[in-house]
């Protein structure tokens, strides 16, 4: 596990009060603003980090309604600046102030709070920014569901529902953030080793652009600690889920889709459905007619354990019918499904297992065998093939790496 993030927990609906409360002056946010006298301090100040290209339009309303409401400055769209040189700006503008004894600057500092308007993704984006940042005081994050799962959201009392985009949406919102309780998150750090060809030139993955919630995930140097002679090392973390085999096909496809025509990515229940029409045309709900045994996890991949810190890796038989294999940290997956469930007692393999939280250092791993399991998520009780459920999880892919050929 790498660490804990904030995340403030949305409960039943508040009164937004006056919306003094939540604004921040210019000269907190921009060093080259000249410095006013404020005789108030806000009581829960924001910042507002909105995904522009989410949820169809919703994203540029949204934006349109929260500059409306509070000082156009603290709202930031997400696809004309990024949140780790907005908070880098801030942070620093505040250390300068605090230290030539800024009262209101300290007030803010302890009293900030995040907004992030977006999907899982961009919740993730600013998540590790904040993480990065290795702040003393990290500020909290409150997540809109605007994407397309809101896993993050839903897990945190969000709801996953794209909201309304109206003032009196906001203001309600706003109150809920301000009387929000403050809940801390695990984050995974992420080992990936993939096997090279004995001969040949090989690069096992293109230049990609990856998406943002991936902006720490890269190849390690010869000279790094984590690289081992014979094998390719990428090191990232995630915040939310990790899956490998036919899940993370299908949504790669998505995210590929998506980049090459935003357009027809307008609302929620469209892309659910388009991401549905991907799952079934890469043969996801008849996996086992259209994909050969040799595309099954236990071939392609071990899966390693520690139980415990401090002993040894233990290998973990995967059934060989298993496609997809997803580690979780969140208890909820695809939407709001529970993939691990409520473990209960009366079968033995089930007795080790714990419900799972948010903040509990574990992480879950299940198994899938098509979109049909899947489908059990629905059922009450249902859940996925549990397979292991430990404080430190290692996934090693016994592939070889893809071979390249130069022209």
């Amino acid at each position: 596990m790498e660490g804990e993030a904030d995340i403030v927990v949305g409960s039943c609906s508040k009164p937004c009060g006056p919306l003094e409360e939540y604004c921040i002056p210019d000269y907190i946010l921009k060093p080259d603003c000249q410095q006013v006298m404020v005789n108030h301090a806000p009581s829960c100040p924001v910042v507002v980090f909105i995904n522009s290209r989410s949820g169809g339009q919703l994203g540029s309303s949204l934006i349109k309604a929260y500059r409306e409401l509070l000082n156009e400055a603290q709202v930031f769209d997400l696809s004309e600046e990024a949140p780790d040189k907005v908070l880098h700006r801030l942070y620093v503008n505040l250390e300068r102030l605090k230290m030539e004894g800024d009262i209101l600057a300290v007030q803010i500092w302890r009293r900030l709070r995040l907004i992030v308007a977006g999907g899982d993704g961009t919740a993730s984006w600013l998540l590790g920014v904040v993480s990065d940042l290795k702040l003393a005081h990290p500020p909290p994050v409150a997540t809109v569901p605007l994407g397309t799962g809101n896993n993050l959201p839903f897990s945190f009392g969000w709801g996953k529902k794209n909201p309304s985009t109206d003032q009196e949406a906001v203001k309600s919102f706003l109150g809920l953030v301000k009387h929000a309780k403050e809940i801390n998150i695990d984050s995974w750090h992420i080992i990936l080793r993939m096997r090279v060809p004995k001969e040949g030139p090989c690069d096992p993955i293109a230049p990609l652009e990856l998406p943002h919630s991936l902006h720490a995930f890269h190849r390690v140097s010869s000279g790094d600690s984590m690289n081992m002679e014979g094998y390719h090392t990428f090191r990232g973390g995630f915040w939310n889920y990790f899956s490998m085999g036919m899940d993370a096909e299908v949504s790669y496809a998505f995210h590929s889709e998506r980049k090459r025509n935003p357009e027809k990515f307008r609302n929620q229940l469209t892309n659910q459905g388009t991401y549905a029409k991907l799952g079934l045309k890469q043969g996801w709900f008849c996996a086992s007619l259209s994909q050969p045994s040799s595309r099954n996890l236990a071939q392609l991949a071990k899966v390693k354990v520690m139980k415990r810190p401090g002993s040894q890796w233990e290998e973990l038989q995967v059934h060989h019918s298993i496609r997809s294999i997803v580690c979780l940290n969140l208890p909820s997956f695809s939407g709001g499904l529970n993939p691990w469930g409520v473990p209960g007692t009366r079968r033995a393999a089930d007795r080790e297992f714990t419900a799972p939280f948010v903040d509990d250092g574990l992480i879950e791993v299940v198994g899938f065998r098509d979109a049909w399991h899947g489908l059990v998520l629905l059922a009450p009780n249902g859940h996925g093939t549990r397979i292991a459920q430990v404080p430190i999880e290692s996934v090693s892919s016994s592939t070889k790496a893809r071979r390249t050929t130069r022209s």
